[in-house]
């Protein structure tokens, strides 16, 4: 067993996470640290285009690349056959979203708030569809909240992960790549587009926000070679993903924060305490923040090094403090 958190961190563009550590109450936690080793961590930064967590995901299912080019877009149309019409560069993934006006900057509700409808999301697909064309872009339906696009302005076009905006400022995030330059008329072109579209005159009459932007990540080339297989092995396979700190982080909230992590305490790490304790291998615990992803396994030691250890262990305070 693999149990991989994420959001287990928080910096300083989350002050009031950030400040509810020393309020963390993880008894299970605290038992876990005096049973499990630490591996040596693996480090990030807040600046990167691609968050850490989605970078150990990738590494998950045999995916490397640059920072910024994790080819998320390009293998989910490998998965839906349309790389053998466009090959495997070129993709995006475009994200219908809310961004608010604070000054000079800009703001972006988290999509998943927005509440799209299928029928919303092939409206707007089929609205914008013309002038993405004009840029020799197409775009397909991949989700309610999501299009794949395919252009040549995508290849090799660093992006930030979606997860690096939402509840975020935008503008530092922007690709400012002189090939990117038709991006962002295009993104003016549908702000005058969206802002009296039926479809959000619809949606503010249902007090819903509107949807009046879009967000590009994703893009990356799919290796020839990659081998699909991996992502259905590492579904069968550790480890197992669990994200009820990310809510209250987004939105720093810190005693959200606080009380995912004790309801977190209280049950998987209770289970994994309990399997430690009867020597149940393997098992395994990673909590990944913006900074470092530190990994903590169960190993056969001596009893008397087992008893060192607890004396020794950190406390879980000092080490979401460091991720």
């Amino acid at each position: 067993m693999h149990l991989l958190v994420s959001h287990a961190g928080a910096g300083s563009d989350h002050p009031q996470c950030q400040s509810s550590i020393p309020h963390l109450a993880l008894p299970k936690l605290t038992e876990l640290l005096g049973l499990l080793t630490i591996r040596p961590p693996v480090s990030g930064s807040p600046d990167s285009l691609t968050p850490l967590r989605e970078r150990l995901r990738a590494e998950q299912v045999g995916l490397t690349a640059a920072d910024g080019l994790l080819p998320w877009a390009a293998l989910d149309a490998y998965q839906l056959g349309l790389t053998k019409m466009h090959g495997n560069a070129g993709w995006a993934w475009i994200t219908p979203c809310h961004l608010r006006n604070q000054g000079e900057m800009f703001y972006m509700e988290d999509p998943h708030h927005l509440r799209i409808t299928s029928q919303e999301c092939d409206t707007l697909r089929m609205a914008m569809q013309r002038y993405f064309q004009e840029d020799g872009i197409t775009l397909y339906p991949l989700s309610d909240s999501t299009w794949l696009a395919h252009g040549a302005v995508f290849k090799d076009l660093p992006t930030a992960s979606l997860e690096r905006v939402v509840c975020n400022m935008i503008n530092n995030w922007v690709p400012r790549q002189e090939n990117a330059r038709h991006l962002r008329r295009l993104q003016n072109e549908m702000q005058m587009l969206l802002y009296t579209h039926a479809v959000n005159e619809v949606r503010k009459n249902n007090k819903l926000a509107a949807i009046n932007a879009f967000w590009v990540s994703g893009t990356g080339t799919l290796a020839n070679h990659f081998d699909v297989s991996n992502i259905n092995q590492s579904a069968h396979n550790t480890p197992q993903w669990n994200h009820s700190l990310r809510l209250s982080a987004i939105h720093d909230d810190g005693a959200g924060w606080v009380e995912a992590w004790k309801k977190l305490d209280a049950t998987l790490f209770a289970e994994l305490t309990q399997r430690a304790k009867v020597g149940k291998y393997p098992l395994t615990l990673t909590l990944c923040g913006e900074r470092r992803a530190i990994t903590l396994e169960l190993q056969d030691k001596p009893w008397w090094m087992r008893v060192k250890q607890q004396f020794s262990a950190s406390a879980p305070q000092q080490l979401v403090q460091s991720l």
